[in-house]
């Protein structure tokens, strides 16, 4: 094969195209965006409301032990809180953005969602531990009319970290689902749509 077939070779082959979502599909996709910015603007300010109202309670608890471990229990979960909200607001930033223009950014935007419902899950999950801690300080500080056996204790910490890590499981994906999963689900269908 001479250069000039492989020239003529090379110009002939056709590059196929990302394809461009239309006007139309952009103002479909436009809706769920937003409903998702809304959701998580609300629950950003939810959760600073939560603290708040967290830090004046532990405020105002005695003795002076108690309030201590409930301070740096609230402060680590603050903590943990921070790290997940800022993941979330890196993707809240890039929805931000125009709604994309091609089928590939469209795709990545449902990768990051899908992402962040991992983060999601995650999050509510990582609240196991201060539920022991939680637990712990209770079984410690409340008066209890009869002494609580060893066992007692046991049961108490093993079902309560068992039933609370089934309830954060649930209520994490249950939140997820009403307030971010149905506009995922939409923007996944005109992914789809776009895909035939």
């Amino acid at each position: 094969m001479n250069i000039d077939e492989f020239k003529n070779t090379w110009n002939e082959d056709i590059v196929e195209e990302t394809p461009e979502i239309s006007l139309e599909q952009r103002n479909k996709l436009n809706l769920p965006l937003e409903k998702i910015r809304k959701n998580m603007r609300v629950e950003f300010w939810w959760m600073i409301a939560i603290f708040v109202f967290a830090f004046l309670v532990c405020s105002v608890c005695r003795p002076f032990k108690l309030q201590l471990y409930i301070t740096v229990l609230i402060v680590s979960m603050l903590i943990v809180t921070v790290f997940f909200f800022s993941k979330f607001f890196k993707l809240y930033n890039d929805i931000s953005n125009p709604a994309p223009k091609t089928y590939d950014s469209l795709k990545d935007l449902v990768m990051q969602l899908n992402l962040n419902k991992q983060y999601y899950l995650s999050y509510y999950i990582s609240f196991a531990p201060f539920l022991v801690c939680e637990i712990l300080i209770v079984l410690e500080f409340i008066p209890w009319p009869h002494p609580l056996s060893e066992l007692k204790i046991a049961v108490v910490l093993i079902g309560t970290v068992t039933i609370g890590l089934f309830l954060l499981y649930v209520v994490g994906k249950f939140w997820y689902q009403r307030y971010y999963g149905r506009y995922i689900q939409h923007i996944e269908d005109l992914l789809e749509e776009l895909r035939r």
